[in-house]
């Protein structure tokens, strides 16, 4: 397949800018791959499609906030630092983005807060926008984390024009959300609410976590037309036995296996054993899926409704079929369905 086939013109209006007053409430587009048809419903209206043993898979990462606004030495210019990952704990060392990066040089010193208590010398340039920073911060590591995150603010995707707001520090944030680590939420979670969550358990469906924190990879424009040459950035996953017994029992009893979102499948997908069963895994991946692909877990997945050329519609086109998924989505946009992290849903069954 080549990049241009996953092109279609987005409106700028349906780039959601707010979340769904509430989470169950968004608007969730069925799609059904055997009868090739399109249903137009709501989220909490996914109950009707899962029974007794059916299994969804959910990724448990949460979102750190990882945007931090600091001050250069001397100039006292304004720096935008987007962290991306802990390189070393105990040198407090940290691979980020800064923006303007063309002001950034090994050397500087950034500050960061009203009083300046946090420090933080750039020691590496890593890419363009890349650098390595060493933060040189007095107190325990605990008190140095307590301090990012009260400096940090939640890191809403670039296309959300506004100012964060204090309800985004919790709707950017799956109610599954406990392994703090990813920079960017697994957002077709967003869309469960307690409430639904608990019908859905009574209902007898089975919920396997795994975690696979979300980095800024996932949204890299791809720059190839031959998709075979585009290369992700490495993700750190974490699967274990209890998550891989609830699927596997799943599999064995011919049950619905539902991946919730793109990094849940990116997930299982990483680690399959040869007869088809999920495996356990800790470490990292950079699998790319895109059409054509033969999936080996799940049989119906979840997802957002995604921008142009991006390697998430590429995923559910593999998963939906290219042809049927660029159906769905001139479908939603003649229906004015909300695209992107705060977004509508898609099921594809």
């Amino acid at each position: 397949m080549k990049l241009s086939h996953f092109g279609f013109n987005l409106p700028d209006e349906l780039l959601a800018e707010y979340p769904a007053e509430n989470r169950d409430e968004s608007r969730l587009m069925v799609l059904n791959r055997k009868t090739q048809t399109i249903e137009h419903k709501l989220f909490k209206d996914i109950m009707d499609y899962f029974d007794e043993g059916d299994v969804m898979i959910i990724n448990n990462t949460k979102v750190f906030p990882a945007r931090l606004y600091g001050n250069k030495e001397k100039t006292g210019a304004r720096i935008e630092v987007f962290l991306l990952r802990e390189l070393n704990e105990e040198q407090r060392l940290w691979d980020v983005l800064v923006d303007p990066a063309r002001k950034i040089r090994i050397g500087n010193k950034l500050y960061f807060g009203d009083d300046d208590t946090l420090v933080a010398e750039v020691i590496d340039n890593t890419t363009s926008r890349g650098r390595t920073l060493r933060f040189l911060y007095d107190g325990s590591y605990r008190e140095f984390r307590s301090k990012l995150t009260e400096l940090g603010e939640t890191p809403l995707p670039k296309y959300i024009k506004r100012e964060v707001q204090p309800e985004d520090e919790e709707r950017y944030q799956t109610i599954f959300a406990k392994n703090e680590g990813a920079v960017a939420a697994p957002t077709a979670g967003l869309h469960f609410s307690k409430h639904l969550l608990k019908r859905l358990e009574i209902k007898g469906v089975n919920f396997a976590e795994v975690t696979l924190h979300v980095g800024l990879g996932t949204f890299n424009p791809v720059e190839v037309e031959d998709l075979s040459k585009h290369k992700m950035d490495s993700e750190e996953l974490i699967i274990d036995s209890k998550a891989v017994d609830i699927v596997n029992k799943g599999i064995k009893n011919k049950k619905r296996i539902c991946a919730v979102g793109t990094t849940a499948m990116r997930a299982i997908e990483s680690s399959v054993s040869s007869n088809g069963m999920l495996n356990e895994m800790e470490g990292w991946t950079n699998k790319f899926i895109f059409p054509p692909y033969d999936f080996s877990i799940a049989n119906c997945m979840i997802t957002n409704f995604h921008t142009p050329k991006s390697t998430l519609l590429m995923m559910a086109s593999a998963f939906g079929g290219v042809d049927f998924v660029k159906k769905a989505y001139q479908e939603a946009i003649k229906e004015k369905y909300k695209f992107y992290s705060y977004g509508d849903a898609m099921l594809i069954i």
